[in-house]
């Protein structure tokens, strides 16, 4: 888990934003490896000839795009000293000779001089983009690095060890003249704790102390010796690997390669011989369901798209808060510090109270999450015995991420027909320590959990719920169009947008094609014609209101509360209805269509009536 810290000013930091850490467990290749590497490096940085070369031609438009492109540069000329080993500065006379874990590198001599000295002319002939004082300090720390370099980079991954290095005498090591182990630099809380009123210059600071602790000693007082003229007291630069899976991984790819195991080729897609219909709930149970209450629970923490520049990551391109709002219909997300069973939790007592319900009244607890790491005891089975239900007839956790909520709703009706008892349905999510480095994912995704109690109507009355139906599966690219834990991307949530927005169309037509097929409850048109508001699933504003257009539902009728919490995947619906309320749209019973969509190609509908006053 890659958790946010709240810094002494009451701001959210993403630590793993600035100090680069991978999960090298999941690299069972050199070639695996190098492949994240040129993505998150490589491809985004400039090289030194382009950045002299947009100097020279005055391509930069502002201070703060020649800053950028400079530390992206260092970030990729450090990319494997930063990821993968601790700097040790050591007396040769102390240098562990045969010990395999402490590794020398190895330089070629190379003057960054000139380009350096473009560089600083360029800064200095262009205007301050917010604050020159604080561009000037910026400036000041990535310039020692880049024009200090002295060919001391890693060319690759695998450093040879003291040993290996020590066979040829005249290879040309690292020596650091008048160490002084009291070199200051920036504590943790220092870089987590600062603080700017620009976010993108909030970022960059800290990117530019983060390189900056990478060399704590004098730049200025280094050069490139040869091995063998080394005296014992000189002091030399060590690497040591940074965790203990980053000893295993280089001892692997320095082995005999491993046979990859075998990926399954996925068979041809083909569609349903004949597709299950909408269940119309009228015609197919005895029970009928009503919704007795909803209730929900958001994250404690407000993080906003100015916040997500404040913690632009180094491997990001740049991206204004207006940008994000433009693509994704969001101005900010909720994160929590709880866990998401607590969060789970608050949501269900909640919808206990306003349901008026005992706990002993109930007959089973399912539990909707994409993002849950509880698997034993089901967090389910866990909210039973916390609300005080002694047995039920079945506790269980579903996963059909942001169709969730749809699916347990279905099964609430079809147990509800079953037990004779009501059912609680939860759903929840936390990915604010799900999505890393992430950046389509960090625009996206927020907390929340919601909970709702169905329960059987009054005899001879109808039904709340009238039409559900879901979806599952596709081509492999959409089954796989949202991915946790993805090895490829660190273990985080990866988001394919072209893949994600494929199966949205796809179901969407699906959806509305079975509406229209429908008759109109009171008999005259279809059940399209019947709906009086549109509340999806709260994915991203801007590619469901296209997509619904697209498919022939007009956009007025979409209700979306995406701009102030996010997507919340399974819970997105319930706080949408909610919000709902509180905005005033839904104002009296009505007749609410809630499609949803998601990973794992999984899809589904609710047609139900929603009172007001269920909503807490």
């Amino acid at each position: 888990m890659k958790r946010f810290v709240v810094n002494r000013h009451g701001r959210i930091v993403l630590p793993f934003n600035f100090f680069p850490e991978r999960d090298f467990s999941v690299f069972a290749t050199l070639e695996h490896f190098d492949a994240v590497i040129k993505r998150d490096f490589a491809e985004k940085a400039r090289q030194d000839p382009e950045i002299v070369s947009r100097v020279d031609t005055g391509a930069y438009r502002s201070r703060y795009e020649l800053l950028r492109d400079v530390a992206t540069n260092l970030f990729w000329v450090n990319r494997y000293a930063i990821t993968m080993y601790d700097k040790r500065p050591t007396r040769w006379r102390d240098v562990p000779r045969q010990r395999g874990d402490f590794f020398v590198p190895v330089g070629k001599p190379f003057d960054s001089g000139p380009a350096a000295a473009v560089i600083a002319a360029g800064f200095q002939a262009l205007s301050p983009s917010w604050d020159a004082d604080t561009e000037q300090t910026i400036f000041g720390l990535l310039l020692d690095i880049f024009r200090n370099r002295k060919g001391a980079e890693l060319a690759g991954p695998i450093v040879p060890t003291v040993a290996e290095a020590m066979t040829d005498p005249d290879a040309l090591v690292y020596e650091i003249l008048g160490y002084d182990p009291d070199f200051p630099v920036y504590r943790y809380d220092d870089v987590v704790g600062y603080r700017h009123d620009v976010p993108e210059l909030e970022a960059l600071m800290r990117h530019a102390m983060v390189l900056h602790n990478e060399f704590p000693w004098n730049l200025e007082d280094t050069r490139l010796t040869a091995i063998g003229a080394l005296r014992p007291d000189d002091v030399v630069l060590l690497l040591h690997p940074r965790s203990g899976e980053v000893s295993q991984f280089v001892r692997r790819v320095k082995a005999a390669p491993e046979r990859p195991l075998p990926r399954p080729v996925p068979a041809a897609a083909y569609p349903p011989a004949l597709p299950v219909p909408p269940v119309e709930v009228v015609r197919r149970f005895r029970v009928m369901p009503r919704l007795e209450a909803l209730a929900t629970c958001r994250g404690e923490h407000v993080f906003t798209n100015e916040d997500i520049v404040r913690n632009a990551a180094y491997c990001w391109s740049p991206m204004t808060a207006q940008e994000i709002k433009a693509k994704t219909g969001i101005d900010q997300r909720t994160y929590t510090d709880a866990r998401l069973e607590d969060l789970a939790l608050r949501a269900a007592r909640a919808a206990l109270v306003k349901s008026r319900r005992r706990p002993d009244e109930f007959g089973a607890v399912l539990f909707c999450s994409c993002t849950s790491t509880k698997q034993m005891p089901s967090v389910a089975a866990w909210l039973s015995g916390q609300l005080g239900m002694l047995q039920t007839h079945t506790s269980c956790d579903l996963v059909a991420a942001c169709a969730g909520l749809l699916y347990a709703i279905a099964d609430a009706v079809r147990l509800l027909d079953e037990t004779e008892r009501p059912v609680l349905v939860v759903a929840g999510e936390k990915f604010s320590d799900k999505i890393g480095t992430v950046r389509t994912s960090r625009m996206l995704f927020g907390d929340a959990s919601a909970a709702l109690v169905v329960g059987p109507a009054p005899a001879g009355a109808p039904p709340d719920v009238e039409v559900f139906q879901t979806y599952a599966s596709g081509p492999m690219g959409e089954v796989d169009s949202i991915m946790w834990p993805n090895p490829a991307f660190d273990n985080d949530v990866t988001v394919y947008g072209p893949d994600v927005r494929a199966l949205v169309k796809r179901y969407m037509d699906q959806m509305l094609a079975e509406l229209r097929a429908l008759r109109h409850p009171d008999g005259h048109g279809s059940m399209l014609d019947a709906i009086e508001l549109v509340v999806p699933h709260q994915a991203n504003k801007a590619m469901v209101t296209s997509i619904a257009e697209a498919s022939g539902l007009d956009a007025s009728r979409l209700y979306f509360d995406i701009e102030r919490v996010g997507n919340t995947s399974s819970a997105s619906i319930p706080l949408a209805l909610q919000d709902a309320v509180r905005d005033g749209v839904l104002t009296s019973p009505t007749r609410v269509f809630a499609p949803g969509f998601g990973a794992g190609a999984v899809g589904g509908y609710l047609v139900a009536r929603i009172a007001p006053s269920i909503v807490e």
